[in-house]
């Protein structure tokens, strides 16, 4: 039987400029069940990355209660310590719009980076990101740097990488438009596949 892997409960975002007070996200409850595909839709600035944003904390709420896999993370305040926290996000990776590649590093590199972060060692990390490469079709641009890929091809290894720390739960935010009809729909497909293939919400 499917569970709630993801709940927003009653979330508000609340920005204040200067004087003004900014309401990007109101009372929204949301719960999104394990293995799903969930969208979010709506005109541009009504707040959709900032809701993303909040599964992970990248946006912490004004108000409301946020819990991941039966872990309460966030209510009225952040519930976990900061390594809580960082170990908490392993199991949630995030693909941008704009790939967010590191540019002086070769496509290989770019993957590894997040498994050296948490101390894997170089050959173990190294194996695992052959292994995404190959998952995204990419095997053979390992030693290629972002510069000399496609859109598309960037944004594949923005997928890969976002799989490294093989995460329960993988958010897209607006993953697809800076990329033409055709590669958008080998991106959609891409993550379809990965959706079916290893259960990630």
């Amino acid at each position: 039987m499917s569970r709630d892997i993801i709940k927003l409960d009653q979330i508000d975002v609340t920005f204040h400029q200067k004087k003004r007070t900014i309401t990007a996200v109101k009372d929204v409850t949301i719960h999104i069940q394990e293995g799903d595909i969930y969208g979010i839709v709506g005109y541009s600035g009504a707040g959709k990355s900032t809701l993303v944003r909040v599964i992970n904390l990248l946006q912490k709420p004004s108000a409301g209660k946020i819990t991941i896999d039966d872990d309460v993370i966030f209510d009225g305040k952040v519930t976990l310590t900061a390594e809580q926290l960082r170990r908490k996000r392993q199991d949630i990776g995030m693909i941008f719009q704009h790939f967010n590649l590191l540019m002086q590093k070769n496509v290989i590199d770019n993957i590894c980076f997040p498994l050296l972060l948490r101390g894997e060692k170089k050959a173990d990390a190294r194996r695992r990101a052959m292994e995404l490469l190959k998952l995204v079709d990419l095997g053979e641009k390992a030693n290629a740097y972002p510069s000399q890929l496609s859109g598309g091809q960037k944004q594949r290894v923005a997928i890969a990488r976002a799989l490294a720390s093989d995460p329960k739960i993988l958010l897209c935010d607006e993953a697809t438009s800076a990329l033409d009809p055709q590669t958008t729909a080998s991106i959609l497909a891409l993550l379809k596949d990965i959706n079916e293939k290893f259960g990630i919400t």
